[in-house]
């Protein structure tokens, strides 16, 4: 998806390869994120710790190939719809804050689905609402997500199911985490999720 840049910038983001198409780029972005997720998946153990690190690893893999700020917090204002993503100047302490107080606090093992699934919707509408990246913030999310199923033993979780309909319960979910509120995203992991 793109999003509008406050700097009024194009919407074909410059890159590596010198596309120039959306189609093009999608598919060179869709490729990457493919690739990543099946590395990082190959990868994955009981050991693995998710944090800021990793969620920059998650995608520098998938777009590295692409654009120079891959794997980099972004350095431009964009909003999406009339919400504006917190201020690009703000960034690094958000993903520390985030890190100190959500990540670094994930269980290698739960207790209950239930918990499992509260702690991927509070850590997936965290990052989507801090939207660290220039592109490619839900995919990393997704992605991320999956891993965390993973790494637990379930299959990745069922995005698919996100439709049209039910984008807007996402972005109300995403914009109630801002207030730390996780209900909407919790009840929207829960429909999602594998099993």
């Amino acid at each position: 998806m793109k999003y509008k840049l406050h700097n009024n910038q194009a919407e074909v983001l410059p890159n590596i390869l010198n596309l120039t198409s959306s189609e093009d780029i999608a598919l060179a972005e869709f490729d990457g994120f493919l690739k990543a997720e099946i590395v990082l998946s190959e990868e994955l153990t009981g050991r693995t710790k998710f944090n800021v690190k990793y969620i920059l690893q998650i995608h520098r893999l998938s777009l590295q190939h692409l654009y120079s700020f891959a794997g980099k917090l972004r350095d431009v204002n964009i909003s999406k719809g009339g919400f504006p993503f917190p201020a690009a100047k703000y960034l690094a302490q958000s993903m520390l804050t985030s890190d100190r107080e959500i990540l670094k606090n994930l269980p290698d093992r739960y207790t209950s689905r239930e918990e499992f699934i509260k702690s991927i919707a509070i850590v997936h509408g965290e990052l989507l609402f801090i939207h660290p990246f220039r592109e490619g913030n839900g995919r990393t999310a997704r992605i991320l997500a999956n891993l965390m199923a993973r790494k637990q033993g379930y299959d990745a979780l069922l995005f698919e199911k996100i439709n049209k309909e039910s984008f807007d319960t996402c972005v109300k979910a995403i914009q109630k985490s801002a207030e730390k509120d996780y209900a909407l995203m919790v009840a929207l992991i829960s429909s999602i999720f594998p099993g």
